[in-house]
């Protein structure tokens, strides 16, 4: 993983074919020379257990400050957005920890209470059921949207043309979403065939 603000040096000097993220024209640069396609706008939001003290109207910035935050990977990242998120409420490293995933930063949550933030679509089920409560206040939502990028299509590679094209197809940004399936008449099992001579 490669933060943002190196997206256009690792595009350029062909050190990678394709970059995927929270990219931007201003991260990037509009000069030409980078393609880039929006695919996924997304939502990051502050969730916690049913029972936080968070979980009842608009905290005060000092009950955020004051609270245990479970972080993915993400959070580690200096410009990444969740980063910045943290940064912009002032939460102090103490009370942040990290964990290997998003996944098991949610769970500790759920488990033992704290606060994280997460994609809303990753989370709609646990809101849904009442698992979760999204919080809401300055600072604690953020909207965004993920782009891939690459060489202007002229000077990149066929199978990169064909990546960026199955990228903003509906089939691929439903894989990307947890727990999402096919539909019981696209489903296929498996079939293994063994042949013995």
């Amino acid at each position: 993983m490669h933060p943002t603000s190196r997206f256009r040096e690792l595009i350029c000097s062909r050190a990678v074919d394709i970059a995927i993220g929270p990219a931007s024209e201003s991260s990037i640069g509009s000069d030409g020379s980078i393609f880039l396609r929006p695919f996924l706008k997304y939502q990051i939001i502050t969730v916690v257990a049913p029972n936080s003290p968070l979980a009842a109207g608009i905290p005060m910035p000092a009950l955020l400050r004051h609270q245990q935050w479970m972080l993915g990977p993400s959070a580690g990242s200096v410009d990444g957005e969740i980063a910045t998120m943290l940064r912009g409420l002032a939460i102090p490293e103490s009370q942040q920890r990290i964990f290997q995933s998003d996944a098991a930063a949610l769970e500790e949550v759920m488990r033992v209470g704290g606060a994280t933030l997460a994609i809303g679509f990753a989370v709609a089920k646990d809101l849904a059921a009442g698992r979760l409560v999204h919080v809401t206040g300055p600072g604690l939502d953020r909207a965004g949207e993920w782009c891939v990028a690459t060489l202007a299509p002229s000077a990149r590679q066929p199978a990169v043309s064909e990546l960026v094209g199955f990228i903003s197809t509906p089939r691929c940004i439903q894989a990307m979403i947890p727990g999402s399936g096919v539909g019981v008449t696209r489903f296929r099992p498996k079939v293994h065939v063994t042949l013995w001579s």
